[in-house]
């Protein structure tokens, strides 16, 4: 006849395990969420001009008003040119300045089209030869109020001796609803913080000479992958 210990010692480390598996998921699932907040808490509820000027300003497509908010800094003096940067191939300075009538004159003078850049990573390449090549210190980096964190991420690792400044654009739905009762801008924040959290990541293994995924953009021609018509590079 066995024994009631000898029955009752194979059940206690599997007992043990499942509490330590349904403790770690636990934790992170706090951790995942106390994440998430300290995420939307950089995030802006409305449009703050730049505290100052700087040397060029760089907009990264993708979003709503991007670049007409972009070129309305250039106009008001906050910068000396602009960088659109992730233009479809097959958008033209014209196309652009079609959409910003009240702009036009400053596409022919001060504005340069980085056409290369297929996501935000990208964009920072491009900024840092863009602003190195013109001997830009400083920068406004425009873009969407819940991609600036990802954004200044790439662009604090891309060129880190650079003084950026952030405009995040505030798109009309964040302002016509909370984020939390619509369904699709929860899904937005949370795929973007997810990015974000990859992001930080990458560029933490980056700092010790680990690589994980080399940048697309400055990969051969061929092997460049096709955007669609609208760019998107973000």
């Amino acid at each position: 006849m066995t024994s009631p210990t000898a029955d009752r010692s194979p059940k206690l480390p599997r007992g043990w395990l499942r509490a330590a598996l349904v403790s770690t998921i636990a934790l992170a699932f706090v951790g995942a969420a106390a994440g998430f907040i300290a995420f939307l808490t950089q995030l802006r509820g409305a449009e703050i001009a730049p505290s100052r000027k700087a040397d060029g300003i760089v907009v990264l497509t993708g979003g709503s008003s991007r670049v007409s908010d972009a070129m309305e800094l250039l106009a008001a003096g906050y910068g000396r040119r602009l960088l659109i940067s992730g233009v479809h191939p097959t958008s033209t300075a014209s196309d652009i300045s079609r959409t910003l009538p009240e702009n036009q004159t400053f596409m022919t003078c001060c504005v340069d089209l980085d056409r290369t850049a297929l996501s935000t990573r990208g964009n920072a390449a491009e900024a840092r030869r863009w602003a190195g090549g013109r001997g830009f210190k400083s920068l406004i980096v425009v873009t969407s109020n819940y991609h600036m964190p990802r954004a200044l991420v790439e662009f604090s690792h891309a060129m880190p001796e650079t003084t950026l400044i952030p405009f995040a654009v505030v798109g009309d739905k964040w302002r016509e609803e909370p984020w939390w009762t619509s369904a699709s801008t929860l899904r937005l924040l949370l795929s973007e913080y997810v990015k974000y959290i990859a992001a930080e990541l990458r560029v933490r293994l980056e700092d010790f000479g680990i690589d994980l995924s080399p940048e697309m953009s400055e990969q051969p021609a061929g092997l460049t992958p096709k955007r669609p018509a609208t760019a998107q590079a973000n």
